[in-house]
């Protein structure tokens, strides 16, 4: 069996380390940040102090891929969050007629949650060592390879294959500098996206969400100008965020918590997610600018190899990132046992790239920029550029699609599947009979409006009230 440096703790790393340990396979995670403290798992995880991570301090989503793989590969880890107080949500209850799906169930849990229980896993196994406290400087080169790693501390640890999964900087682009091995040439496309996020938890222990879910897993929505959506977690904590632009200065003011708070109650959906009798926060509200989308070229060095974040980052506000960062470490386990030739593998790690990453990396940029110009149209400023990205799939056909979910359950199913990463919305389109059936589904005879977002100038209103009336 192969001995494997692991750069880089966090999901994508953890879930590379369980699966290679599982098959026997001599794992080393190297790791900068501390370790998770002992106790339960929703506790330990509010102790444990990750500054290398700052996203993993804001909501994410295990959706329908992340469960899937979690069943697939590791009924453990899936079973031990549950245990912990995590919870499956079918997603099938909310279509509008009968739908056998299995795989459409998403995870209500928090990222930090997911981590120590990956983390908890992976260290029980005798062939995984996770050291702490330890970075990866830069490789150990052999003729035309990576043949191990040197940390920090000036060790050189000899390996059969280098892993970087330390997120979404790449450490091994700066390693490969120091080697003087050209890195390749990324693709990118901005998210033009900043997420003010907030933590809470019901007063009640056990108690039923403060409000009901419109739109799957979540509370809330994405308007035309901003965006604000409550999502459930582990223990009776759930999640707000808003998002916005992040040049726009006007809305900075939801970083104080009465503005933050002001702006959930005139939001759809949020208001009964603010009720001080029934919530209270967990903490102060959390400013992050999110990254760009990412697809990272090839590693162009034998031995070495880049998972989750470290290959591909998707715009967060998608919910797509959490879930293909484990299903990538899951997979590539399978090719570092189906390949132990180093170009070999090196081959086959950039065609799951090609058939798992990029599609969802085309839809990110498109997706990103079809929002960010809309919520530049509203704040009155000019397109961020007059080339935009082409769509994935023709935009009226997806508009549809979406429209005819609302009476169509074959449809909603397809649809969903795609929003939750199980499928993309091209590979759910190439289906002649699909999109046959979009075409020839009747019009919803009485759809619900839903209530209206507040104007750019209402949200700007209450923020402001809500800043004076608490200076």
């Amino acid at each position: 069996m192969a001995a494997i440096v692991i750069a880089g703790g966090g999901t994508a790393g953890l879930a590379l380390a369980l699966a290679l340990g599982g098959r026997g396979h001599r794992v080393r995670v190297l790791e900068r940040g501390e370790a998770p403290p002992d106790g339960p798992a929703g506790k330990s995880a509010e102790l444990w102090r990750r500054p290398e991570v700052p996203q993993a301090a804001h909501d994410h989503i295990l959706n329908a891929l992340g469960v899937r793989t979690l069943r697939r590969h590791a009924p453990e880890v899936l079973t031990a969050l549950l245990d912990e107080g995590a919870r499956l949500l079918d997603l099938a209850a909310a279509a509008p007629g009968e739908v056998d799906d299995a795989d459409l169930a998403t995870l209500f849990c928090r990222r930090s949650v997911l981590d120590l229980v990956l983390h908890r896993c992976a260290s029980a196994l005798p062939t995984v060592t996770i050291s702490h406290g330890t970075a990866v400087t830069g490789l150990l080169l052999g003729a035309d390879r990576a043949t191990g790693a040197v940390t920090d501390s000036g060790e050189s640890l000899a390996a059969d294959l280098v892993v970087d999964a330390s997120g979404r900087r790449c450490a091994s682009r700066t390693w490969l500098a120091a080697a003087g091995v050209p890195a390749g040439k990324d693709r990118t496309g901005a998210s033009h996206l900043r997420a003010f996020g907030r933590f809470y938890r019901l007063r009640e222990p056990g108690g039923s969400p403060p409000g009901p879910l419109n739109r799957g897993n979540a509370a809330g929505g994405i308007w035309g100008h901003y965006s604000a959506v409550a999502h459930p977690a582990d223990n009776d904590v759930f999640a707000l965020t808003l998002g916005t632009l992040p040049g726009d200065r006007a809305t900075t003011a939801l970083r104080d918590p009465a503005a933050f708070t002001a702006a959930c109650r005139i939001s759809p959906d949020l208001l009964p997610w603010v009720d001080e009798s029934a919530v209270e926060p967990m903490g102060p509200v959390r400013v992050i600018g999110m990254p760009p989308n990412l697809l990272r070229a090839a590693s162009p060095l034998r031995g070495l190899l880049r998972a989750g974040d470290a290959a591909c980052v998707t715009d967060p506000m998608f919910g797509r990132g959490l879930s293909l960062a484990l299903t990538h470490a899951f997979r590539l386990a399978d090719l570092i046992d189906r390949h132990p030739a180093p170009a070999e593998l090196g081959r086959a790690a950039a065609d799951l790239t090609d058939a798992l990453l990029r599609p969802w990396y085309e839809q990110g940029v498109h997706d990103s920029w079809a929002r960010a110009e809309r919520w530049r149209a509203a704040a009155g400023e000019p397109p961020a550029s007059r080339r935009p990205p082409a769509p994935p799939v023709p935009p009226d056909l997806w508009a549809a699609a979406i429209a005819a979910t609302a009476t169509d359950p074959v449809i909603w199913r397809g649809v969903t599947r795609a929003r939750t990463s199980l499928t993309t919305p091209a590979r759910l389109l190439a289906d002649e009979r699909f999109r046959s059936r979009i075409r020839h589904v009747p019009a919803d005879p009485a759809p619900s409006p839903g209530a209206s977002p507040p104007t750019r100038a209402e949200l700007l209103e209450t923020l402001t009230a809500a800043v004076r009336k608490g200076g």
